[in-house]
C-alpha cells in the first residue's frame, strides 16, 4: 500500500481528505529554492553537464521563482543515497539513474536500462506516447517521488578491460563494475560484479581493485582517464544501449508547485533528454579518434560471447516477474519496443545500411 493510499483509509487521513477536498490546492508562495542533489560527482563529464542543464533551465524558465541549487555527490549526501534524501524529505530532488536503487524495487530498471532493451527513441516513444509514464507514476508514487526523463546518453560501450575477452569463459572470476541488470548478466557469466559511483571508478581501476569498467561512452570514458590505465576497449554494449537519466522530485514538493511551473519542470526535463542525447553524440567520435592514436584497441565482442550476454540476460530480465508492478511494466516496455522496432528497422534501419554503404 503506498502511503497516500494509507492516509485515505485510515481515520485521521479520511477526515483530513475530506476537509481539504473542498479546499483549492495550497501552492508555495513566492520565490524558493530548491535542491537537487546527484549521483554525479561534480565535473563528471556528460552526466553532470545534463543535471546542471536542467537546473538552469529550470531556474531560468521560471524567472527565478524557483531556483534549483545542485550539490553533487557527496557535497551533501553520497550517489546512493540520494534516493531515500529525496523520499524522505532532505532534499527536494535528484538527478540520477534509477538501476542504481533496484533494491527499492526491480522495475526501476525499466526507467533506467534494461539488457537489450531500449534505444533513446524508443525509450522516448514508450515514456510519452506508449504508457510508460502512467506507469511510472503508479511505480515513483509508492516511494512519494515524481519522475521525470531528464537525459540520455545513447549507446554505452562495453568496456575497459586488462584483456582481450576472446570467449565468455574468460569472464569467470573477472573483478568488474557494472550496475543495474547489465552487472547482474555479468554475474551470471562468472564474473565478481562491483556497482561504484562513477567519480570512484578511476582509482579502482588504478589501484587493481577492479580488472576492468564501463562507464558511458568514448567521451566520458576519455575524460575519466581510463586509457591510462588499459589499452582494451570494447565499444558495443549489451547492457546500456540508451539508458534514461531521471529527474526525481518528492511528490509533496511537486505538488506544492503551480501548474505553470510543474509544466516547466516538466518540459526542462525534456529538454535535458534531448541536449544530453545530443551532447555525447557530438563528442564521441572524435574522441574515439583521439583514443585511438594514443594506442587504445577498439574491439567488438564475438558472437559466442554476446550469445552468451543474451541467454543470461533473458534469465535476468525474468527473475523479477512475479512483482505485479514488474510484470505490468515488463509487458508494456517490451510491446513498446517491438512496435517501434518493427518500423524502425524497415525504415531508418535499411536508410543506414544503404547510406553507410553508398556514403561513409
Amino acid at each position: 500500500m503506498d502511503r497516500r493510499s494509507f492516509l485515505k483509509n485510515s481515520a485521521i487521513g479520511g477526515s483530513a481528505a475530506a476537509a481539504t477536498a473542498l479546499a483549492a490546492p495550497a501552492y508555495a508562495q513566492g520565490n524558493r529554492t530548491l535542491t537537487l542533489v546527484t549521483t554525479w560527482g561534480r565535473g563528471l563529464a556528460g552526466v553532470h553537464d545534463s543535471a546542471q542543464y536542467c537546473a538552469d533551465m529550470i531556474t531560468a524558465m521560471t524567472d527565478g521563482q524557483v531556483t534549483v541549487d545542485l550539490k553533487a555527490a557527496g557535497e551533501l549526501v553520497g550517489a546512493f543515497e540520494v534516493f531515500d534524501a529525496v523520499a524522505a524529505g532532505q532534499a527536494d530532488m535528484y538527478h540520477g539513474v534509477d538501476y542504481y536503487f533496484l533494491g527499492q524495487h526491480p522495475a526501476f530498471s525499466f526507467f533506467s536500462q534494461i539488457p537489450f532493451g531500449m534505444t533513446f527513441m524508443e525509450y522516448s516513444n514508450w515514456i510519452n506516447h506508449d504508457g510508460g509514464d502512467v506507469l511510472a507514476d503508479e511505480l515513483y508514487s509508492i516511494f512519494g517521488l515524481k519522475a521525470f526523463s531528464a537525459g540520455n546518453t545513447g549507446p554505452q560501450s562495453g568496456g575497459w578491460f586488462a584483456k582481450e575477452m576472446n570467449g565468455p569463459e574468460d569472464f569467470q572470476g573477472l573483478r568488474f563494475r557494472m550496475p543495474g541488470q547489465g552487472g547482474q548478466v555479468m554475474g551470471k557469466l562468472g564474473a565478481s560484479v562491483q556497482n561504484l559511483p562513477g567519480a570512484e571508478v578511476y582509482q579502482a581501476l588504478a589501484s587493481g581493485a577492479i580488472d576492468g569498467t564501463e562507464w558511458i561512452g568514448p567521451w566520458a570514458d576519455e575524460t575519466a582517464g581510463f586509457q591510462e590505465i588499459t589499452k582494451f576497449y570494447y565499444t558495443a554494449g549489451f547492457h546500456e544501449p540508451g539508458p534514461n537519466l531521471n529527474l526525481v522530485l518528492n511528490l509533496d514538493v511537486y505538488e506544492s508547485l503551480t501548474p505553470a511551473q510543474q509544466s516547466i519542470v516538466q518540459n526542462a526535463s525534456r529538454a535535458s533528454s534531448i541536449w544530453t542525447m545530443s551532447l555525447f553524440m557530438a563528442r564521441n567520435a572524435a574522441a574515439l579518434s583521439r583514443l585511438q592514436a594514443g594506442g587504445v584497441q577498439v574491439l567488438e565482442f564475438a558472437d559466442p560471447i554476446w550469445d552468451a550476454f543474451s541467454a543470461a540476460a533473458d534469465e535476468v530480465v525474468a527473475e523479477a516477474l512475479g512483482d505485479p508492478i514488474y510484470a505490468k511494466c515488463h509487458e508494456s516496455y517490451f510491446a513498446s519496443m517491438r512496435s517501434s522496432a518493427q518500423w524502425s528497422s524497415i525504415s531508418e534501419g535499411a536508410y543506414l545500411a544503404q547510406r553507410n554503404r553508398l556514403k561513409a
